[in-house]
C-alpha cells in the first residue's frame, strides 16, 4: 500500500515534471528553428528567459518566459485524461486539438498544429479510422505532449504504460518511431514519479522505446531506443560544451522523433544533476530546441524534484503564462 509520504513525494515530482516541461519550453521558445551558429550569434548561449526576435518565423513578439505548443498541448492532453478517467477518446481529442488551434489563431499566434497532427486530425474529422489517421505521423508531436501520461500511469507495468501512450498518441502519430519516442519520454517521467534516479529512468525509457517501436505503422526510421543509448554514451559531464556540440552534429536536433528525443536524453546525461542547466543547454542547441528542452525538463523534474529549478524561473513561467500546474499534477497522479 502506498503511504501518505510516498503519495506526497509523487505529487511533488509530478508538479516538478510539468514545471520542468514548461520551463524548458519557454527557454527554447526564442531559439526554435535556428541553427546552432545563429543561436550563438544572437544570444551567445541561453542563460535565462529571452524574448523572441521580431523576425522570428513562429514566435515573433512573444515576451521572455512564454511557452509554446509543447506546454499548451501537454496541458490540453492532461485535462482530457482527467475528463476521461486517464484514457483518450480519439474523436473528442481531435476536436479539442482543432479548437485549441482556432484559439491560438484568434490570439494571433503562428505556433499552430504541426504537419503530422494537422493531417491526422483532418482525417479523423473526415471519418478516417483512428488506426489509419496517424499512420504517417513520424515527428515528435506525440513525445512533446506525452508527459501527462507518464504522470497518470505507473512504470511498474511497462507494457500497460506503453499501451496508454499508444492510446494517447495514435490520434496523430500512429507510427512505430513516434510511439517509441513518446513511450521513452512517458516512461522516463513515470519512473521518476515512482522514485527512480535519472540513470534508472534512462534504462526504463530505453526498454519502453523498444516496446513502443513495435506498435503502430512501420515507417523507415532509425531505432529510437538504440539512439537514446548512443546519445547517453556520447555525453561527458566533464566536457559539456564538447558533448553538446557532438549531440548537435551526430544525434541531431530536428523535429523528427529519432533525433530530438535521443538529444533530450543526451543533454540530461551531460548535466545529470542539474535539469535547469540541461534545459539551458537544450535551448542553446538550435533546431527544435523548445521541444528538446521541454522533454529534458519534464524528465529531469520528475527524477530530481522542484528544487532542481530556480524558484524565480518557476514564478516567471507561472506569471507570464498565467499557469497553475500544481493542481493538474496532483490530479494526474491520483489516476495511478
Amino acid at each position: 500500500m502506498t503511504t501518505r509520504t510516498e503519495r506526497a513525494d509523487a505529487a511533488h515530482r509530478a508538479e516538478s515534471a510539468l514545471w520542468g516541461l514548461a520551463i524548458g519550453d519557454a527557454l527554447g521558445m526564442p531559439t526554435q528553428l535556428m541553427s546552432r551558429s545563429e543561436v550563438e550569434r544572437r544570444f551567445g548561449s541561453i542563460t535565462t528567459f529571452e524574448p523572441a526576435a521580431a523576425d522570428h518565423p513562429i514566435a515573433a513578439g512573444l515576451p521572455a518566459g512564454s511557452v509554446t505548443d509543447d506546454t499548451e498541448q501537454a496541458v490540453l492532453l492532461a485535462r482530457h485524461l482527467l475528463a476521461h478517467g486517464g484514457h483518450v477518446d480519439a474523436a473528442a481529442f481531435a476536436r479539442e486539438l482543432v479548437a485549441w488551434e482556432d484559439d491560438m489563431r484568434a490570439r494571433g499566434s503562428l505556433d499552430l498544429l504541426g504537419p503530422s497532427t494537422t493531417a491526422a486530425v483532418a482525417a479523423i474529422l473526415a471519418g478516417t479510422p483512428v488506426e489509419d489517421a496517424g499512420r504517417f505521423g513520424a515527428t515528435n508531436g506525440a513525445a512533446m505532449r506525452v508527459t501527462p501520461v507518464g504522470l497518470s500511469a505507473s512504470s511498474a507495468d511497462l507494457p500497460a504504460l506503453v499501451g496508454r501512450v499508444v492510446e494517447a498518441s495514435r490520434v496523430t502519430h500512429n507510427t512505430g518511431v513516434a510511439l517509441a519516442g513518446a513511450s521513452a519520454v512517458a516512461a522516463a517521467v513515470s519512473a521518476g514519479i515512482d522514485g527512480a534516479s535519472l540513470t534508472e529512468a534512462f534504462g526504463v525509457a530505453i526498454e519502453a522505446a523498444r516496446l513502443g517501436a513495435g506498435r503502430g505503422h512501420w515507417v523507415a526510421a532509425a531505432s529510437v531506443s538504440r539512439r537514446i543509448e548512443w546519445a547517453v554514451s556520447l555525453a561527458d559531464p566533464d566536457d559539456p560544451a564538447g558533448s553538446e556540440r557532438t549531440l548537435y552534429e551526430l544525434i541531431g536536433t530536428s523535429l523528427v522523433t529519432q533525433e530530438s528525443v535521443p538529444a533530450a536524453f543526451g543533454i540530461l546525461a551531460t548535466h545529470p544533476d542539474d535539469p535547469w542547466a540541461a534545459c539551458l543547454a537544450a535551448a542553446s542547441l538550435g533546431g527544435d530546441s523548445d521541444t528538446i528542452a521541454a522533454m529534458a525538463g519534464a524528465i529531469g523534474g520528475a527524477c530530481l524534484g522542484m528544487d532542481a529549478f530556480p524558484a524565480d524561473a518557476i514564478e516567471t513561467v507561472r506569471r507570464v503564462n498565467r499557469l497553475d500546474l500544481g493542481d493538474l499534477a496532483r490530479a494526474l497522479v491520483a489516476l495511478r
